[in-house]
């Protein structure tokens, strides 16, 4: 019998939250990663295939401001800037997905930055 990781279970997690989770120009779909020392964050428009805009904490504009912050804090600013970068491009709502990570902790804070910076969902 083949042993599970974790990873693949949150593969398995993510591919089952995305057969109701759909992106679109309207209402584009923001798609959050964590690895254990970085969180990412991109609005998705899934009809055409493309990312409207990103964030992540090795982004050359939000790395000077990282210096010392616990990594929820990190995702609070990458959340933030998303959110500002995405009423940019003229995206007010999204829909959230979580990509099979439990909403707590990096996944929440992350989420409620992106809320403080005026993103609905």
């Amino acid at each position: 019998m083949a042993h599970n990781s974790r990873s693949d279970a949150r593969v398995r997690r993510h591919t089952r939250v995305r057969k109701n989770v759909l992106g679109t120009a309207q209402r584009p779909r923001l798609n959050v990663f964590r690895s254990l020392s970085e969180i990412y964050a991109q609005v998705i428009d899934d009809h055409i295939g493309n990312t409207i805009v990103s964030a992540s904490t090795i982004d050359e504009e939000l790395r000077s401001k990282m210096k010392g912050l616990k990594k929820s804090e990190q995702a609070k600013l990458v959340g933030k800037a998303v959110a500002e970068r995405a009423r940019v491009k003229g995206v007010k709502a999204v829909v959230f997905d979580r990509g099979g990570f439990k909403y707590s902790g990096r996944v929440k804070a992350l989420a409620d930055g992106a809320r403080e910076g005026g993103l609905e969902f």
